[in-house]
């Protein structure tokens, strides 16, 4: 059974730069970081890849790859499109966005999600960063069985076949 997110990965332009945004910015911490020559299973990564974790208090992990002989294409992302959402406590928020605002960094929000309010940043790599902050008293906005999740998931679908049939 799965026990909970180990880590995530992303691509990123330059592990320092990226390193700089994560760890001093954001306050997590580098726990590993390796380079990647060989595959586990034999693939060759020409002049290599560094692969670095940036680690939360639950124990899991941001990481990233930097992959200088690997075409990618880094764009600012959408929210819609990829958005990295990290939870903070309440109070974060305010500090995190004057934070922002002090380093000349580009900061949206604070916004009102009802049971979280989020700030967001774009790190430099292009990747949205949301820092969220529960809204107590609104745990029920996460529970299926008060929230209706499958039933609104359902009725998507409907309208999309209906859409698709017209």
């Amino acid at each position: 059974m799965i026990k909970g997110l180990h880590h995530n990965a992303y691509r990123c332009r330059d592990s320092e730069e990226t390193r700089k945004f994560y760890e001093d910015f954001l306050g997590l911490p580098l726990v590993n970081a390796f380079k990647i020559e060989t595959t586990q299973t034999g693939r060759k990564t020409g002049t290599g890849v560094l692969h670095s974790f940036f680690q939360l208090d639950d124990g899991s992990c941001l990481a990233f790859f930097e992959a200088p002989d690997m075409p990618f294409e880094f764009k600012e992302q959408h929210d819609f499109d990829l958005h990295i959402a990290l939870e903070v406590e309440p109070d974060a928020l305010d500090k995190m966005f004057a934070k922002g605002k002090a380093d000349g960094r580009e900061v949206r929000g604070v916004s009102d999600h009802k049971f979280i309010r989020s700030i967001y940043f774009r790190d430099p790599n292009g990747y949205v960063i949301e820092l969220t902050a529960k809204v107590p008293g609104m745990e029920r906005d996460m529970d299926p069985k008060q929230n209706h999740a499958r039933d609104i998931l359902n009725g998507w679908q409907a309208s999309k076949g209906k859409a698709k049939a017209a």
